[in-house]
């Protein structure tokens, strides 16, 4: 009769209730109809009896069920009274006169990445905004929600009517979230919205209308060209450089849409100084705006920048943020940040296109942010994405050293990625993706179909650190076999090929230099007695020795930390002042620049 999943999140229990609730709302179990006993059907399912009586009683709580004395338990033929009697089952849409093709509306296709169904599934998921469930704090979650569903609590919210927002909530988000951005604000100043999505949908309904010049960020988020230009607005494209978004010099803008904190996609930090010309430009401009900080500024490297919201003096910037993107995936709550006047037109606004979101998620929320579980969530989020973003850039370093160069970042969930100049990232992604790497492609960040091809996006939301090392080995490994006709090898170099007592003699005192693939100048001394010393990071802040010797044609090296400890075992090259390794498949790998030792008086 029913089917019980051993496997499913759901107690036996549940499944039963929701399966008799569904087989009387089609019409399976029809109204007046009798339901085998508890005996019975526990036997048929292979489930113990008491799951069937507990099953039965609380349907029977509910009014799907009712018990006639030494009769049994049928479906309560009240049941399906208000619904209107037709059978659903018999209609075929192919029946339809009406034609749909020409009664729609065009809808704006989305460019937007989409990983597999089953991503979860794949060995390495470098895959930015889907997470893994480890992160999510259930207990602190249910405890939260446990609480905003007490009965004197239940009370309280469920009486609220308008547009009212939790006033718990705007407290918690003004008193406990904004304060770390720099922003004080009044709660008038809040409004909460279902999702980032909404947010961004309602104040480019709001601010943006046909003809608007607005500034965007090119490569940038497809959601934001998308909403504005079903609005009409005549977009105006700005680069992006080590320092974030361009801005424009002039023009006739009414609104510039940024993400400072972890621009989307290339995870670059607006410095500072960029933000003051930025704001100062916008009041030249006479513009407005949008600060999306789609994810909080999480800088691995340094210190957080402040909003530009909490910079701004003359009433320009509105901003928006996300309440924890772990969170926001299923509860979808977002809030913005703007002058009363806007948040007032907002809510009018928001009642039409979306309505106010649910006031029990609200209530959770605020409790999960006063009792503290949000601030030490963050603080577990950003210890394990730190370790994850360096355990990336670290492989990356590794296994991929003359091959690519990431995009000056300080932090985030994600890295860009640049691969040489031959690269195809969409067949990269698609052989990747038979081997069990997925990335992210990036032709749909930018505003025009000409764009480099050779980019692509490793998150790490994803997948676990332990993961990583694999991962990256593994993409290295596509890479190299896409490289095969591309990159330079052993048997075709220029330069002389040494190896022995000779190679040994000439690199005694060397010292190399060379950048990291995250941009960093790096240097190593091979001291005449096997040791070496290495230095990373414009301060040399990242230290380590190792030591160095030649095994007849093979240059061997071993760091105490760096490359994970491990021997290398390379063929060498010298090319004038530039000493170039190979692996054993005879493939180059690395190459640096050499300052010979002075020499001997």
């Amino acid at each position: 009769m029913f089917y019980l999943d051993p496997d499913s999140p759901l107690s036996l229990q549940s499944q039963l209730r929701q399966k008799i609730v569904e087989a009387i709302m089609v019409g399976s179990l029809v109204p007046g109809r009798r339901l085998p006993s508890s005996r019975k059907l526990a036997a048929q399912l292979g489930v113990a009896r008491n799951t069937v009586v507990l099953a039965y009683q609380q349907l029977m709580d509910e009014g799907y069920l009712l018990t006639r004395e030494r009769s049994g338990i049928f479906v309560n033929e009240e049941v399906l009274a208000r619904r209107v009697g037709y059978q659903p089952g018999h209609q075929d849409g192919n029946d339809s006169t009406v034609d749909w093709g020409r009664r729609l509306h065009r809808v704006p296709e989305r460019k937007a990445f989409q990983a597999p169904p089953d991503w979860q599934r794949y060995p390495f998921p470098f895959i930015d905004g889907y997470y893994d469930q480890a992160l999510f704090p259930v207990h602190e979650w249910r405890e939260a929600s446990r609480l905003a569903l007490g009965v004197g609590e239940v009370s309280a919210w469920s009486r609220y009517r308008g547009d009212a927002d939790d006033p718990l909530l705007l407290e918690a988000i003004r008193t406990q979230l904004l304060p770390a951005r720099g922003i004080q604000v009044a709660d008038e100043q809040i409004i909460v919205m279902p999702g980032i999505d909404a947010a961004r949908a309602l104040l480019a309904q709001l601010l943006a209308g046909r003809g608007d010049v607005v500034a965007i960020e090119d490569p940038g988020s497809p959601e934001w060209r998308t909403l504005l230009r079903e609005r009409g607005a005549r977009l105006d494209s700005h680069s992006i450089d080590e320092e974030g978004m361009v801005p424009p010099a002039s023009g006739r803008h009414r609104l510039l849409v940024v993400m400072p904190s972890h621009q989307l996609p290339t995870g670059i930090t607006m410095s500072m100084s960029r933000r003051q010309v930025l704001l100062a430009r916008a009041a030249e401009l006479d513009a407005l705006v949008i600060e999306d900080e789609h994810a909080a500024e999480t800088n691995y490297l340094g210190q957080p920048h402040p909003a530009l919201l909490s910079m701004d003096s003359g009433g320009r910037v509105i901003y928006l943020s996300s309440l924890a993107q772990v969170l926001a995936g299923s509860l979808q709550l977002a809030f913005i940040v703007a002058p009363a006047e806007v948040v007032q037109a907002a809510r009018q606004l928001r009642r039409t296109l979306f309505g106010i979101p649910p006031r029990n998620n609200q209530r959770a929320m605020a409790y999960f942010l006063s009792l503290g579980h949000y601030d030490s969530f963050h603080r577990r989020l950003d210890a394990a994405f730190r370790t994850r973003w360096l355990a990336l850039r670290d492989a990356l370093n590794h296994y991929l050293p003359n091959l690519v160069v990431t995009a000056p970042s300080q932090g985030g969930t994600a890295l860009w990625v640049n691969g040489p100049d031959w690269l195809d990232a969409r067949v990269l992604a698609r052989e990747a993706g038979r081997r069990g790497v997925l990335l992210e492609p990036v032709g749909h960040y930018y505003q025009d179909s000409i764009h480099p091809e050779n980019c692509f996006r490793l998150g790490l939301t994803s997948l676990d650190e332990s993961q990583i090392r694999g991962g990256v080995a593994e993409l290295a490994a596509v890479i190299r076999d896409l490289s095969a006709t591309h990159t330079e090898t052993l048997d075709d170099a220029r330069g002389e090929r040494v190896g022995g007592a000779l190679l040994r003699s000439r690199l005694a005192g060397a010292e190399l230099h060379f950048t990291t693939v995250y941009g960093d100048p790096a240097r190593i001394r091979l001291h005449p007695d096997g040791t070496m010393t290495g230095q990373a990071g414009y301060a040399a802040e990242d230290c380590d020795r190792g030591e160095w010797w030649v095994e007849g044609e093979l240059w061997l090296r071993r760091w105490e930390q760096w490359s994970y400890g491990k021997t290398l075992a390379l063929y060498v090259v010298i090319d004038g002042n530039q000493i170039k390794w190979f692996d054993r498949e005879r493939q180059l790998v690395d190459a640096a620049y050499i300052q010979w030792p002075p020499p001997e008086p």
